[in-house]
């Protein structure tokens, strides 16, 4: 059966994937680099920012040490949240708040799996008044491989069987809900079933690789989903 919901954060929470291109290109300039079409989207989308900034630069021809790139993503962060801070209104996707809804109705345990930094995770759910939903995150500062890797969410599965011991909690009773290849990609080789949201690629691309696909949070029928899960331990692609 279905016990818990793990959500990516940037592309299916906030909408701000467009920012944090804008920032990448804002330190490559700050490097003396161009920004080049389809860099970001080739490197980045999906990938946490180390990978995303340590293969970038090494793409350009840079030797790149782990204490620059820690220096380069902390100063991304500040960017970052000031770029949040002059907002009145984050861009969150419609349907979140029904979807959170349904989910605390249906009494699944849920769960944050994300590349994002976990300062930039707390600050939006904070201004969102989304912080106790997820009491379990998994962020991209605990130095996992990035997704497509499935480290991530094998990590939140442990963790939210550590926070209840009667859980018993196995990926296949999980359901991962992304917007990117990589996303998709981890989440399918950790064993989880995973719902595709068509915010950052066209539906049609997603329906490939996703087990479930949607236009919109709001149009994930929980039900249907539930009863795919109760007839058989891991759903098909379809």
């Amino acid at each position: 059966m279905l016990k818990a919901v793990l959500f990516d954060f940037n592309g299916i929470i906030i909408n701000d994937e467009p920012l944090h291109e804008k920032l990448i290109n804002q330190l490559l300039l700050e490097e003396n680099l161009r920004s080049k079409p389809g860099e970001f989207r080739q490197f980045c989308l999906g990938r946490n920012d180390r990978a995303c900034i340590t293969d970038l630069l090494t793409h350009r021809g840079r030797v790149v040490t782990d204490d620059y790139v820690s220096k380069l993503i902390a100063r991304k962060a500040v960017f970052y949240q000031e770029q949040l801070d002059q907002l009145e209104a984050l861009p969150v996707y419609p349907g979140l708040q029904d979807l959170l809804f349904k989910l605390r109705a249906a009494k699944l345990k849920l769960a944050i799996v994300s590349g994002a930094l976990r300062v930039e995770i707390d600050s939006v759910l904070k201004r969102l008044q989304l912080s106790d939903q997820f009491p379990v995150i998994v962020s991209g500062d605990q130095r996992l491989p990035s997704k497509p890797e499935p480290n991530g969410y094998l990590l939140a599965v442990d963790r939210l069987n550590q926070s209840d011991r009667n859980l018993n909690l196995k990926p296949s009773e999980c359901l991962a809900i992304e917007d990117t290849f990589a996303g998709i990609e981890a989440a399918k080789r950790a064993n989880i079933p995973v719902v595709g949201v068509a915010n950052t690629y066209p539906f049609h691309m997603l329906q490939r690789r996703a087990n479930w696909v949607v236009d919109y949070l709001s149009d994930l029928e929980l039900d249907r989903v539930q009863q795919s899960y109760d007839q058989t331990a891991a759903p098909k692609a379809g």
